[in-house]
């Protein structure tokens, strides 16, 4: 059976992808891949126009300043202003309370960070969670790319009846975890711990009505 290897293009891509809001850099690019800085501009030149050709994508290339991101067209302004202002009637998804867990434990923590532990992509999440109030942007980290530190908000704590982060439970019997352990799974779990205690003495959070 014939292995099926990644093309350039489509490892450029992927560092688009998950780079998410805060885009990424051609010097990040050429550090990450290995690929020359005119092969990698090529590169990025095709992305754009096949995005701008292809009548049936969502998707657009920019460029800021050599930093490139993925973004939606602007067309498609009203349907994802829509999206990110679901009010919080509705009962936070897996993967809201899932972040809000991690940024809980971690904060101040970057988006790239919050990815690692999940293992999969949280730029969508994230920004609908600032969006809804529930977490802050809270400076850059002074690292390759500055990107956004997210902590959690007051209203974070009113949401889940908290008077403070220290209510918070251990976030493992283990007094040193592993980093390479860690897994959105393991905040969550603390995290519903938490609201479990919260529904035992009376206090429930507003997700739930």
């Amino acid at each position: 059976m014939r292995s099926i290897t990644m093309t350039n293009l489509e490892q450029i891509e992927g560092l688009l992808f998950i780079s998410g809001d805060e885009g990424i850099t051609v010097t990040d690019i050429e550090q990450i891949t290995g690929f020359m800085r005119p092969a990698i501009s090529l590169m990025l030149d095709k992305l754009a126009e096949k995005y701008a050709e292809d009548n049936d994508s969502a998707l657009i290339l920019l460029n800021s300043d050599q930093t490139y991101r993925l973004a939606t067209k602007q067309e498609l302004s009203p349907i994802i202003k829509r999206y990110f202002e679901v009010p919080l009637s509705t009962p936070l998804s897996q993967a809201s309370l899932e972040v809000l867990a991690i940024i809980a434990y971690r904060q101040p923590i970057t988006r790239l960070e919050i990815d690692e532990i999940r293992g999969v992509q949280s730029s969508a999440t994230v920004q609908k969670l600032v969006l809804q109030n529930l977490i802050e942007e809270n400076g850059r980290l002074n690292a390759p790319g500055r990107p956004f530190l997210y902590i959690t908000s007051s209203y974070f704590l009113d949401y889940f009846g908290l008077h403070a982060l220290e209510q918070l439970p251990p976030l493992s019997e283990q007094t040193d975890i592993d980093p390479e352990e860690m897994s959105g799974n393991l905040f969550l779990q603390a995290f519903e711990k938490r609201q479990r205690e919260g529904e035992q003495h009376g206090t429930t959070t507003k997700s739930n009505g």
